[in-house]
Formats: structure tokens, sequence, C-alpha cells
């Protein structure tokens, strides 16, 4: 045998060997192990063919934890193996823990869910470029239909830079870019704007009434908003794909990403959000406000949709679903409820991955053998929504400003056919509108210009635009949205408007 087909063979076998020993310490803490044994050995195979540093599980069901058995590595450098009680970065997971705390402070009267958001903010409020902002409530805020923009961006503890008060964010990039209530749009900076007025309405810093009013009466003891004090040791770190270990980061908003917490937590909170009152948690939400989280006030029907921190949809097999997904730099999570089955699943990754949802579809598939259900690999929503080269109609060029919180530079756009398009910036070369599509009344496309801030921080970038004709002015959002690479990324959004110049293609 050659010598690199042998080391490669006895690398491999180290591998299995080093898993195998940190199966056994992580262990089986309730329940019939059998059944779980299929999901067992696609985890270990998983963590050696995808180069996956360790994964966390927990099952609840008929008011018991049934299973709850961590796989691999929570540090690899330091060889500490993941255990159920090891605190994973939740990602979106934050959110409908966030949520939670929020609905704290509604059933004491502090917030009124319909009351505009701006009531509660300080110095820097909303602004609208579309419809009103006493129509953005904290309810649409929530269910992500404020008309608040695309935005996340990461902090990294290796770079200079570090997150901006919550004041300056809501100044830079708090504007609705959609009227209130016309669409769902998914944003970070919402839930970076929820974190801030329960701070402000609860009188403390946001991670300690989480801790003090969420985390301890749920008995979370291995869950924090970041790293706590003391709580580090207990940290999975974050990797990238092929194995690098991430500096740690952090968010300009927290209440939608920064959320720590072990499978064994998460699954203990997915159970109270089902009404199992567990002898050791106070019933710190009444069941109506559990009700009214997980019903869609955003979405196509009444059944499927984004409620107040949690997706719900209804499956072809009959039941109701109620999850969230996560997945930023080095993290994969998902945490799935079934209420009407009393079941809850919980799977948690330190590394971006697709296996939370496959893992969570193959334990539904034990769990409710009974039920004819479809292959679903979770996430928040899905998009049916058709597109189509841009229509004959906006042929022409277009003219006006691009506008951040820095300055407003001169754009063109010139719309030469169905899928010729181009875009000029400021005094920067002319450039192809890429992807340029069509969509429910939007053109949308990308293309590569200089907006002059430094938000990407130093990284290359796209500018994804979204503009909608009314009459003969085209406006909504644009986002510069880094390249992928290693673990650096961020989108920030900001605002373009411009007016049919003629109706030719011009120069």
């Amino acid at each position: 045998m050659p010598a690199s087909k042998h080391n490669l063979i006895a690398a491999r076998n180290r591998l299995v060997l080093g898993i195998a020993i940190v199966l056994t310490a992580s262990g089986l803490a309730h329940g019939d192990a059998d059944r779980f044994e299929p999901v067992r050995e696609r985890i270990a195979k998983a963590l050696v063919d995808h180069n996956i540093p360790s994964i966390a599980v927990a099952v609840a069901h008929e008011g018991t934890i049934v299973w709850e058995q961590a796989f691999g590595w929570a540090d690899r450098e330091e060889r500490k193996p993941a255990t159920e009680h090891t605190m994973y970065s939740l990602a979106s997971i934050s959110k409908p823990i966030t949520a939670t705390g929020l609905m704290r402070l509604v059933e004491r009267g502090k917030i009124d869910l319909d009351g505009p958001i701006n009531t509660y903010l300080g110095e820097a409020k909303l602004r609208a470029h579309l419809g009103e902002t006493d129509e953005a409530t904290v309810r649409r805020v929530a269910n992500h239909t404020s008309g608040l923009p695309l935005h996340y961006q990461f902090f990294y503890e290796d770079e200079s830079h570090r997150p901006p008060t919550r004041d300056e964010t809501i100044r830079r990039f708090g504007h609705l870019t959609f009227a209130p209530g016309e669409r769902f749009q998914y944003s970070n900076l919402g839930y970076g704007v929820l974190d801030y007025i329960i701070e402000r309405a609860s009188g403390q810093p946001f991670a300690q009434y989480m801790r003090t009013d969420v985390f301890l009466p749920l008995g979370m003891t291995h869950t924090s908003v970041g790293i706590g004090p003391g709580l580090g040791p207990h940290q999975a770190v974050r990797y990238t794909r092929d194995g690098k270990r991430i500096p740690f980061y952090e968010f300009d908003h927290p209440g939608a990403s920064a959320i720590y917490a072990s499978a064994h937590d998460l699954v203990r909170f997915a159970m109270f959000h089902m009404k199992e009152h567990l002898e050791d948690q106070q019933a710190i939400l009444e069941d109506a406000s559990l009700d009214a989280m997980q019903v869609p006030t955003s979405g196509d029907s009444k059944e499927s949709g984004y409620g107040i921190g949690w997706s719900s949809s209804v499956h072809g097999h009959g039941y109701r679903m109620v999850q969230h997904s996560g997945g930023m730099p080095g993290v994969s999570t998902l945490c799935s409820l079934v209420p009407s089955e009393r079941l809850a699943i919980v799977v948690l990754s330190n590394t971006s991955n697709y296996f939370p949802g496959r893992l969570s579809t193959m334990i539904l598939k034990i769990m409710l053998p009974e039920r004819e259900r479809e292959e679903d690999d979770g996430g928040d929503r899905a998009d049916n929504e058709k597109e189509a080269p841009i229509p004959p109609k906006f042929t022409g060029t277009w003219k006006g400003h691009l506008v951040t919180y820095r300055a407003e530079i001169p754009m063109v756009l010139k719309v030469h056919g169905a899928d010729d398009v181009h875009v000029r910036l400021g005094r920067q070369l002319e450039t192809l509108l890429n992807g340029a599509q069509f969509r429910d009344g939007w053109i949308n496309g990308r293309f590569a210009s200089d907006i002059g801030t430094d938000d990407d921080r130093g990284r290359d970038y796209h500018l994804h635009l979204s503009v909608k004709a009314e009459g003969d002015v085209l406006r909504g959002p644009v986002s510069a949205i880094t390249l992928p690479d290693q673990w650096g990324s961020s989108a920030v959004t900001h605002w373009v408007e411009l007016r049919r110049e003629d109706s030719t293609e011009g120069d």
C-alpha cells in the first residue's frame, strides 16, 4: 500500500476513534437509545465525511426529554468534547427567545404590540421612505413586515471595528424601504431594535434582563446573550467549513443573533412554548401569549407565515410545525415544535452545514412513524414568486441618487432591453446590472460599485438593487452585501430614487 494512502487511512481511523471517545463521554441522558441509532450513525458519519466539529441533539416528547446527546468537539484545539450542556451560538433562534422577553413586557403593560415602535425609542427614530412610521408597530417589527430592510453585521474581535451605539445604527440604517404591512422582509435590524426597546422599557441592559426575566426563571442555566462571565469554558467554538477557528464576533443586532444556549436548555425552552409547564420552571408567560407568538401574522395564509419570533406552517400530512432556524459564520441550528404531538426537536452545530434540517426530518420519522410527512429540511420561509425579464415599458434612462448615511451619490440606470441593463454610480465606470429580473412589480439585479462607506471593512461586495416603478419614478432599497469569504460578511441597506429622463435607450 502506498505510504500516502496508508497515512490517510490511519488519520481517518484516529479521527473515528476520537469521535467514538467523545460519543461515549456525552452519552444518552434519557429514554430508549435503540430507536435513535440510525440518527447517531448518520451523525458519526457526517462528522468525518463533512469535517463537522460537533453536533448536539435534544428531543422532548409528551413532557419528557427522551434523548439528548452531543457528538464531536466543542473546541478541537483544546480537545473539549461537546455535551448536551455545551453552549452553541444560536444565530436566528435568538429571535423567538428575544420575543419571549418582549412578551413579558407586553403582559406587564410596558409595551403595546400594536403601538408605533418609535414610541419606545430614544433620540434616534425610524424614518420612512415609503409609508408612515406610525404604522411600523412593535408587532410588525417582530413579524418582519415593518418595512425595515435586509441587514446583518458581524464585528470580529481581531478587527478594530466595534458595533456602533444602537442609536447610531438606527440613524444609519433604520429606514423603512417598504410601506409597513406591504411585504415580508426578514430583517435582523428589526430584532436589534426590539432588544433596544426591551432595554429601555425594562430599565436593564438587554443581557441582564434576559438572564433575570427569561433564562433563570425557565431553568436555562447554560444560556446567555453572548458569552457571559464564567461561561467561556462551556461554549462551542465556531469553525469555518474547512475547519478554521473563527474569531469571536458580536453584532449591532444582538436580539436577532447573539444568544448562546445548550441543546438541553433550548429543548426546555421549546417545551415551555408548547405549554409543558415543568416543575422547575416559572410560567413567565400566559398561555394566551404563547399562542399569540405562534399565530402567523405575516404570510400568504392563516396557517403559514411568521408570528412573533416563530415561523409556522401546516404540512401536507396535517400537523402544524412551529420552528426557527439559524445560520451564520460557524453556526447551523434548528429548533422545531409540533405542538399537537407534544414533540420538540433541537439540532445544533458549530459550523455551517445543512445537517440540522436533515437530522430533524429523520427524528420526525422516528417519533411520528404513523404520520405521512413531507421531506423538509427546515428554514423560515419558502419563496415561490416568479421572475421574468424586465418589461419593455421600463426601457430608457433613469437618473437620480443612491443615498447613504454619508452622501448622496449620482446614479444612472439604463435599460436597453429585457436583460440588458447598465448602471453608473458617481464617476465610476458604467457596469452591467447582473441577473436583471422583473419580479412582482420590482426590478432586481446586482452590480459592482463603491458606495464610499466602510461597513464592509475592506471586503469586496456587490450592490443588490430592488426598485419599484411609481409613474416615472423608480425607488427602493439597495443592499451592499459582501462576497462570500472565510467568515467576514455583512449586508447593509441604503436607498435609491431615480426618475425617467427619456423613453429611449439613451447614450
